[in-house]
């Protein structure tokens, strides 16, 4: 036993000592590489500069790897680190593939891969580097000619995205006081953030700045009675609208609410009907509009139809995988709704009215009453992100 410590320290020290002289090639036991190619830096309302994006993490080594911390730098000066996971951080952010939102082990076997769901919040003025590189803390597979199950001490730095500046400007998808961004933007237990999906061979975070909007009533509450029904909702048959002008592609209109209260069975939802009535309008430069759950036959508007910002589009329903009536709307890039990945965007003016509690959602969820998280004045907003639990008025 000693004897094996005493070669793991050993090795560690001259692996690390190698990479550090390396400016070249290297052998890297766990591999990364960024989903996508770039990610686009927003501001949120919570006046911060958000950076959302995920790696997926092979371990091609023979021994077991552990990953023990992850930064993110600059690919000019890896000196200048934007934002450092370990402990319960980077656990709360490890995924397995295929496993929807289960949190992951920082122990990789041989040839399993994890994705790490990256956050980065810095102050509204930073200026983020160009290029983004990540460097790895981990135990890992020795050098050629190591035992199988060694693992030495490693350092290095891969794994490289672009940062774009580059979002698009939309108006409201919804008119009037008092509107929620439920399961929004941008931490990694989210129920849209880690909601990635196998879709026609790829991997895709469509639903990665979706947000669920819900309507506070006159009480600060939800919904009246015992919610059991659809009309308890004060959302409930509002009119949905056009967050840009643009065509019709995909429009669907024939399914009946759900009885609010519970998900519908799994075994009735297919990838056709997950997202219940719903529209998806192009925007135009590669950027497509979704919106989700709508009621029954309400739709205003046919696949083909040009449609102006602010043009009524249907009512807001509960169709589809769907407990409560809601709007669902997200941004992408593509016009599969699920097949496709989700992109940041701004609002250009709105007024935040109030920010509800996590503590407080996560305890009672959406039967909270809230009225004492409402401001007494409205902050006007322009150009940001609602995130997760603001209250807007639009």
């Amino acid at each position: 036993m000693r004897v094996i410590r005493l070669f793991v320290l050993v090795a560690a020290v001259c692996l690390s000592a190698n990479f550090q002289a390396l400016a070249g090639d290297m052998l890297t036991p766990v591999v990364a590489s960024a989903m996508k190619p770039s990610t686009s830096a927003f501001r949120g309302t919570d006046k911060k500069l958000h950076l959302v994006y995920e790696l997926e993490i092979t371990n091609t080594g023979s021994a077991t790897a552990t990953l023990q911390g992850v930064d993110v730098v600059s690919a000019a000066d890896s000196k200048q680190v934007l934002a450092s996971f370990e402990g319960a951080a980077l656990l709360s952010r490890l995924r397995y593939v295929g496993r929807g939102d289960a949190m992951a082990a920082a122990t990789i076997g041989f040839s399993e891969t994890r994705l790490l769901l990256i956050d980065i919040a810095l102050d509204e003025d930073a200026r983020p580097p160009a290029t983004l590189m990540h460097r790895f803390h981990l135990l890992a597979g020795g050098p050629p000619g190591s035992p199988k199950d060694l693992v030495v001490e490693q350092e290095y730095t891969i794994a490289p995205i672009a940062v774009s500046t580059d979002v698009m400007v939309l108006g409201p998808p919804l008119s009037g006081k008092g509107w929620v961004a439920f399961n929004g933007c941008c931490e990694a237990g989210g129920v849209h953030r880690g909601s990635g999906q196998p879709v026609n061979g790829v991997m895709q975070f469509a639903q990665r700045f979706a947000i669920d909007w819900m309507l506070l009533g006159a009480d600060a509450r939800i919904f009246r009675g015992d919610g059991k029904g659809v009309k308890d909702y004060f959302d409930y048959g509002a009119k949905v609208i056009a967050v840009a002008d643009g065509t019709v592609v995909d429009a669907l209109s024939t399914l009946d609410d759900q009885l609010p209260g519970d998900l519908p069975d799994p075994k009735t939802i297919t990838i056709e009907n997950v997202d219940g009535n719903h529209i998806v309008l192009d925007l135009g430069q590669g950027r497509y509009g979704f919106y989700a759950h709508l009621q029954k036959n309400s739709l205003l508007v046919h696949k083909g139809d040009h449609v102006k910002r602010g043009q009524a589009l249907a009512l807001l329903g509960n169709t589809g995988n769907t407990s409560a009536p809601h709007l669902h709307f997200h941004l992408m890039d593509g016009t599969s709704v699920l097949g496709s990945s989700g992109l940041p965007y701004v609002i250009d003016h709105f007024e935040v009215s109030g920010q509800l509690p996590v503590a407080q959602f996560n305890k009672d969820g959406i039967s909270g009453e809230w009225s004492k998280d409402l401001l007494a004045t409205p902050s006007s907003r322009k150009l940001e992100f609602p995130v997760d639990l603001t209250v807007v008025d639009f």
